[in-house]
Order: structure tokens, then C-alpha cells, then sequence
């Protein structure tokens, strides 16, 4: 069959120089996987068995990854088939292709880079946990001001806020290894769509290629990709999560807050502003993410609207844009984790900071109840009274500004020195009476470091756990193998 060159150039070389970069390797260890279990059932005898070993052997990943498409074949499989008849006979060669069908060939080849990329990304989020939780064992008792709606709020500590952070992420990784479950499923086996009446074992070819297990049913291993919109949704939310944090330290990298100064190896100058310090890293990791979310949604609209049946025509064009979006992801992931290895927190001017435009009034509003008795609503109209009564009368003592504006409210002056609304107006106090759970108390936030860090030592456990399993399916295989 010749194909029209329209088709060659737009469709079948792109997808052929994309399925070399990505599935190669993949559809060399399926067809391995699938001569082992041919053999090991009696579905092909010993002798061909070993001839087809022998042909898969001369095939050369790197001289395939040389070849030019010439729209002689119609995409990899039929090209990497042709190279084994080659080697071998049509006899020969036409056995390998028994009890399967390109279709389960490809999700197959899918699933098992999808899980790369998902440990790839899950990898680049313990690196940025790692260099969060640095900072928060640096700045523990950094008290900066926290916002809300973009206004000045309360006081807190960038340890705190980075905790937050870290518990995200920790979210995304339960996403993630959750997409990596139902992700790691072989589905060879399926054939095209019905399965096949050989005698097939596709615990066999899971285990020789690392997978948890074969998939169920037999129409929905080819027909379902939730798996991979279960992935790119994991990511989506990963990103979107991030970029809100990116958002905040370039807001905070800026003149006007000062609150974090990137490193010289993360910022760039200006052609004519000699003072200029940008912070391009963190938009770059802004613009990598954004890249990267808005493939998410790419991949889950290519998607919506297809039959529930073989896509496989459509993830031709569909996995590479997977895989650039897990290859962005990854990068603005490690980018941020990378710049903030080395920022820095002025402690002193943050602090001192901290308490303006009257941050820490809950806590004067908080004092009044508990020393009072007062309902908070009324201990939080006399703190709006006491502000108004301070923009009138600038400079007065807070000590008879309080007393005016409980005395208006509650029928008498409740009294306070002007040192003991210091002490309790005082960003440090503030911070240190917030002791209960997931607050900023340094206690507190030094016990919440403690079981993040845990988290992720329990994570990165698990992380080596499955990839040494991809090592030891590599490493079976090939003993498998050598042995036909």
C-alpha cells in the first residue's frame, strides 16, 4: 500500500519519528516479554522459539533511532516486524504476532512510559519537599506577615507557610502514586479486543515487565484511558498548586516586600538597569507550569470526545504531547526546588515588619475574651474602635485609646498598660500563644517538620522500592530470554 504524501508528511513520519524517541525501547521488551511467555506456554516450539530470540537480537535500537521514515512501512511495529522477517523467515517471524494485536501492544508501550514519567515528576515534588523543609528548619522562628484577599492579615512564620506548602505536596503524592497504581496494569494480552483462545499467561508478561498485574476485562484494556486522565489530572492539580506558590515568591521578590532574595545563580541583570535583580527563575518555572497545566487540559480534550474503544490512531498524537507535558512539569517542579535551596529570609526586617497595619488586633480582640469574658463580636468592635479612634487621634496612648473604646461598648474602660499591649500586640507573642494543631507555634511547626520529613523518607523509600522492581523485571527478562 502506498500512502498518500500528504499523509506520509503530516501523520505517519511525525509519528514515527515520535514512536522511536518514546516507544522503542518499550516495544523491544514487549516483544521479548511475549516470545518468553509464547515459549514457556507451548504456544510456539523451542527451536522457533530460539530463532526468533536470535532475530530480536540483530535488531539495533540505535540504528533504528538513524533510520528515516520512507513510507514504505506503516508506522514502528510493521518496521521493527519487517527487520525481524529479515532476520529470520515469514514463518518464523509470523508466530511472534500470535495471541496479540498492535492494540494491546501500543497501551501497553503507553502504560509503561506513562509510569516513568509519573515517577520522573513524583521524584522532581521530593526534591522540592526536601529543599522546603530546609527552610523551615532555618526559619522556624522567622515572623513575617501573611495576606488574605492581598491585604496585610496576620502574622506568622515562614516556616508555617512553607509547611503548607509541603503538606500540598504531599497531597499531590498520594495523586500520584494513586495514577501510578492504575497506571503500572499490563494489558498485553487483550489482543485486539476480545482476548485470544490461546493459552496464554499474562501474569507472566506483567511480571517480566515490571507491571503490578494484567489488567481486567479485555475490551476496556484497549478502550479505557482514564489511567492516563488520572495522571495528567494529578499533575494538573500539582500545577496549579505550585503556581499560586511561585506566584507569592515573585510577589515577594519584588522591592516592595523584599521578603525573599533569590541567590546570583537565579536572577539576571538588566541591558541598561544596572540594579535590576530579576528573579528568572521562578518565571520560568511560572511559564514551564503554566506550559505544562495547559497541556493537561489538551490531553483530557483530545480525549473527551472519541468513541470508548481503540484510540490507539489518536495516542499517536496524543503521548507525545504526555510526554511534554510531564517533561514541563517536571522541569518547573525541579526549577523551584532548585531556587529555593539557597533564598534567603531577612529575619530582623520581616519581623519587624510583621505588626504593621494592626496584624496582630485578633489577638488583642482574643485577650479581651479570655480576660473578660466579652463575646468575641463585642471584643472585635472595640479593636475596630480603637483603630478608627487611633487614625483620629495619631500619637495618643493605646492604653487610654482601649479604654475609651471598651468604656463606649461594654459601659466601663477596661484597662491596660500601654507595656502589656506591647507584650500582647507583639508579632512574637502572636505567633507563640498559636500552639494548637497546624499552627505557628515553632513547637508546633517543629512537630509538623518532624512527621513531614518522615513522609517523605517513607515516600523516597518507596520511590527506590518501585524502580529497583523496573530493574529486577529488566534484569528477569533478560535471564528469560537468554535462556530460550
Amino acid at each position: 500500500m502506498r500512502f498518500a504524501p500528504e499523509y506520509v508528511t503530516y501523520v505517519l513520519n511525525e509519528n514515527f519519528e515520535d514512536a522511536k524517541e518514546l516507544f522503542l525501547s518499550p516495544l523491544m521488551a514487549i516483544h521479548y516479554s511475549h516470545l518468553v511467555m509464547l515459549a514457556s506456554q507451548g504456544i510456539v516450539s523451542a527451536e522457533d522459539a530460539h530463532a526468533l530470540r536470535v532475530a530480536l537480537d540483530s535488531v539495533s535500537q540505535a540504528n533504528i533511532r538513524q533510520v528515516a521514515f520512507d513510507g514504505t512501512c506503516e508506522d514502528l511495529f510493521c518496521y521493527v516486524e519487517r527487520l525481524i522477517v529479515q532476520a529470520s523467515s515469514d514463518d518464523v517471524a509470523g508466530r511472534l504476532h500470535t495471541a496479540r494485536s498492535r492494540n494491546d501492544i501500543d497501551m501497553t508501550m503507553y502504560r509503561m512510559r506513562q509510569r516513568e514519567f509519573i515517577l520522573g515528576l513524583m521524584a522532581a515534588t521530593f526534591e522540592l519537599r526536601q529543599s522546603l523543609l530546609n527552610l523551615v528548619d532555618r526559619h522556624r522562628d522567622t515572623v513575617f506577615a501573611l495576606h488574605t484577599h492581598t491585604q496585610r492579615a496576620q502574622p506568622s512564620t515562614v516556616a508555617h507557610y512553607m509547611l503548607a506548602v509541603v503538606e500540598q505536596l504531599e497531597r499531590d503524592r498520594l495523586r500520584l502514586r494513586g495514577a501510578w497504581d492504575r497506571t503500572n496494569r499490563n494489558p498485553l494480552g487483550a489482543c485486539a479486543i476480545t482476548g485470544t483462545g490461546f493459552p496464554i499467561d499474562r501474569q507472566l508478561t506483567s511480571e517480566l515487565l515490571g507491571f503490578c498485574g494484567p489488567t481486567g476485562n479485555t475490551y476496556g484494556s484497549i478502550a479505557t484511558v482514564d489511567y492516563m486522565l488520572e495522571s495528567a489530572s494529578a499533575a494538573g492539580v500539582l500545577l496549579a498548586g505550585l503556581g499560586r506558590v511561585v506566584q507569592d515568591l515573585l510577589l515577594w521578590s519584588t522591592s516592595e516586600f523584599d521578603y525573599v532574595r533569590l541567590s546570583d545563580g537565579f536572577v539576571q541583570g538588566s541591558s541598561i538597569m544596572p540594579q535590576k535583580r530579576n528573579p528568572v527563575a521562578l518565571e520560568h518555572a511560572r511559564a514551564i507550569g503554566s506550559k505544562a497545566l495547559g497541556q493537561t487540559q489538551a490531553i483530557l480534550t483530545s480525549v473527551h470526545n472519541t468513541p470508548f474503544g481503540d484510540i490507539v490512531d489518536t495516542e499517536d498524537d496524543l503521548q507525545p504531547l504526555v510526554f511534554s507535558m510531564f517533561r514541563d512539569a517536571t522541569r518547573a517542579v525541579k526549577l523551584v526546588a532548585a531556587a529555593m535551596r539557597t533564598a534567603e529570609f531577612d529575619a530582623k526586617r520581616l519581623e519587624a515588619r510583621a505588626a504593621e497595619g494592626w496584624t496582630t488586633l485578633t489577638e488583642l480582640a482574643d485577650t479581651l475574651v479570655r480576660d473578660h469574658g466579652l463575646p468575641f463580636r463585642t471584643a472585635h468592635a472595640i479593636c475596630a474602635r480603637l483603630i478608627a479612634a487611633d487614625q483620629r487621634e495619631p500619637g495618643r496612648p493605646l492604653s487610654e485609646l482601649v479604654a475609651d473604646a471598651s468604656a463606649g461598648l461594654v459601659g466601663a474602660p477596661l484597662k491596660y498598660s500601654d507595656a502589656q499591649l506591647a507584650q500582647i500586640l507583639s508579632p512574637r507573642h502572636f505567633v507563640n500563644v498559636r500552639r494548637t494543631l497546624g499552627g505557628p507555634a515553632p513547637e508546633e511547626t517543629a512537630r509538623a517538620a518532624s512527621v513531614s520529613r518522615a513522609e517523605l523518607e517513607a515516600d523516597q523509600e518507596w520511590w527506590t522500592n518501585a524502580t529497583t522492581a523496573l530493574t529486577e523485571a529488566e534484569r528477569r527478562l533478560a535471564e528469560r530470554i537468554a535462556s530460550l
